[in-house]
Formats: structure tokens, C-alpha cells, sequence
């Protein structure tokens, strides 16, 4: 008879690990952020994410981390929810209609270990057909370190893949569409798009546009206009192949332009965003990035801009975005 010896039990810490990158449409493993999600209520739920000290395009070279890694975080979360808590399969294409955040600045310091974030999530405004979502918003509260960093709000459709392929007209064809893209246009200088690299910069100098604005560096003061600048082979912005340009880029088309307004050499960084989405922005046909600043910025260092891209004749999203100088806190 084999003897056997009590052996003692070992404490095991708990292992954490990704979402699977496909839950949030990501190629790369190093790019997915959320680390879990749980079930927290009806059409509630808490999801876990965390954020690495520096990052190849959502800089950090000012110890703050940049709050559009908050909006790729918000946008991941509305992809993983809408899979594996209620069900949409993968094929299905995600459009937003709006987007609104609001930052902590405080809370944005970079320190010793990667952040670790808690997001209390609550969907609403949620239609069904056949039993999937097809709209929804979410409400979201990012919480780091049991402090609120920023509140969140996305909202957007869910299409299946007959329907996407009905309202892209021909459009939707990723293989073709992406294999078409013209070459990226000329950047403007990257010190002007508060950028380090050329690489970067999603804003090139406007030679002829649609007169909706005065045209860049005419008109009147705090109106400028630049083209949308768009290079399908940016390892993060075209993490894959797509069929037009990326929410993710149209925001970075924002806060460089609000940048480049009034250009800074310390942490400028859009601490709060609302943009609502109109219609796709497609590769083929220019798009014309223009904004309008206040006239002034507040004591505490910041500033607002007005943003609006405009493709053909007709206008693609509008945003309006606070820019604080995060030198000043």
C-alpha cells in the first residue's frame, strides 16, 4: 500500500492576466488594457484595467499619464461588455455616436508601478433586436487608487456584418478599402502637434479646403484649418487593418490641433473631451480638421477649444475639448 504524507498547503497569489485581445479588437497583446470584468448589478458591471508607466504613442514624457489612454481604455471597455456580457458576436462592427470624458488631473501622475484602474460601468439606453444590442451608452466611473480619476460616457451602435456591409455602400471591404489608402500627406512640424515624432502627427498644412473657417493662418485670430493627416502604417492607430479612419486618430486629431493653436513646450494635456460622431471619416476624400480657440485660458492654466472635421460636404464630428497645463497644478 503506497503511503502518503499531509503536505502543507502553499499560498498562491492571485495571477492576473489580459482580456483576450479579441474582446476589444486589438491585434497586439500589448495594447489591450483591461485585466477582468465581473458582473455588478442589472446592466452593471465593474471592469479592471491597468496602465503601463510609458507607452510608444500615449506619452508620458511629463510624469502625467495622457488621457487619451483613458479614451482607448473607455472604448475597450464598451467592446469587451458588449461581447462577453451580452453576447454580440465577433464580426460585428461598433460605431460610436458620442463620446464625453472628464479627468481628474491630480490623479494622472505617473508613480512607481503601472496603474491599476477600476471602472464602474452602467449601461442604459439599451435596444435589443434578436435578442443582441444594437445601442447602448454606458455610463463609466474610473476609479484609481480608491480615487475618482475621471467619469465617462460613450455611446454607439452595433452593427452585424449584412447591415454594416449595407451602410458602408461599397465602403466596407477592409482588404481593398485599406490596401487603397493614399499615402500620409506631409505632418506639420511635430513641435507645433505637441508631438516628439513625425511619425505621430495626424495634422498636415491645409492647402485648399471648403471655406466653412477661415483657412489656416488667414481670418480671423484662434481659427485655424489643417488636412487630416493619415498613416494606415502607425503600429497603434492601425493596430489592423479598418475600412475607414479610427475614432482613436480623430481624437488625436483634436488635442493636436488644439495644441497647435497655442503651442507649449510643457504638459498640455485634454483633460476633459465631448464629441459626438456624425458619420465615417473615409480614406480616399480629404478631411479637413478645424478649430477655434477661446480667446483666453483660466487662472488655473486652462484652456477650451472648439474642433470639427469636415469631409466633402459634410461635417464628420464636433468636439469640444479643455486643455490643461499640467505645469500649473
Amino acid at each position: 500500500m503506497l503511503a502518503t504524507k499531509n503536505r502543507p498547503v502553499v499560498s498562491r497569489p492571485a495571477l492576473t492576466t489580459t482580456v483576450a485581445r479579441e474582446y476589444v479588437h486589438r491585434a497586439a497583446l500589448s495594447e489591450v488594457f483591461l485585466t477582468g470584468w465581473s458582473k455588478a448589478g442589472q446592466d452593471a458591471f465593474t471592469v479592471t484595467a491597468q496602465w503601463p508607466r510609458s507607452h510608444s504613442f500615449y506619452s508620458s514624457e511629463h510624469g502625467v499619464y495622457d488621457p487619451l489612454l483613458l479614451c482607448e481604455t473607455l472604448r475597450q471597455s464598451g467592446l469587451l461588455l458588449t461581447h462577453a456580457a451580452y453576447g454580440t458576436p465577433f464580426g460585428h462592427q461598433l460605431s460610436w455616436s458620442r463620446l464625453r470624458y472628464a479627468a481628474n488631473p491630480q490623479t494622472l501622475r505617473i508613480k512607481s508601478t503601472p496603474a491599476e484602474l477600476e471602472m464602474h460601468v452602467l449601461c442604459s439606453d439599451i435596444r435589443y433586436r434578436q435578442s443582441l444590442p444594437v445601442q447602448m451608452s454606458m455610463h463609466i466611473e474610473v476609479v484609481r487608487d480608491g480615487s475618482r480619476l475621471a467619469l465617462g460616457d460613450i455611446s454607439f451602435g452595433q452593427h452585424s456584418p449584412r447591415v454594416y456591409e449595407r451602410i458602408r455602400a461599397g465602403r466596407g471591404d477592409v482588404t481593398r478599402m485599406f490596401a487603397n489608402a493614399p499615402a500620409p500627406t506631409p505632418p506639420i512640424p511635430r513641435s507645433v502637434a505637441g508631438r516628439n515624432r513625425d511619425h505621430d502627427v495626424v495634422l498636415s498644412p491645409a492647402r485648399e479646403a471648403p471655406s466653412l473657417v477661415p483657412a489656416q493662418g488667414a481670418g480671423a485670430p484662434g481659427h485655424r484649418r489643417w488636412r487630416l493627416r493619415v498613416d494606415t502604417a502607425h503600429p497603434v492607430l492601425f493596430d489592423h487593418p479598418l475600412d475607414h479612419v479610427p475614432g482613436m486618430l480623430l481624437l488625436e486629431s483634436v488635442r493636436q490641433a488644439g495644441h497647435a493653436l497655442a503651442p507649449s513646450n510643457g504638459a498640455v494635456m485634454p483633460t476633459s473631451m465631448d464629441v459626438s460622431f456624425s458619420r465615417y471619416v473615409e480614406f480616399d476624400d480629404p478631411c479637413w480638421i478645424e478649430a477655434e480657440a477661446e480667446p483666453r485660458a483660466t487662472p488655473d492654466g486652462r484652456r477650451s477649444v472648439r474642433v470639427s472635421a469636415i469631409q466633402g460636404d459634410n461635417r464628420a464630428f464636433a468636439a469640444t475639448a479643455e486643455l490643461t497645463d499640467m505645469t500649473a497644478l
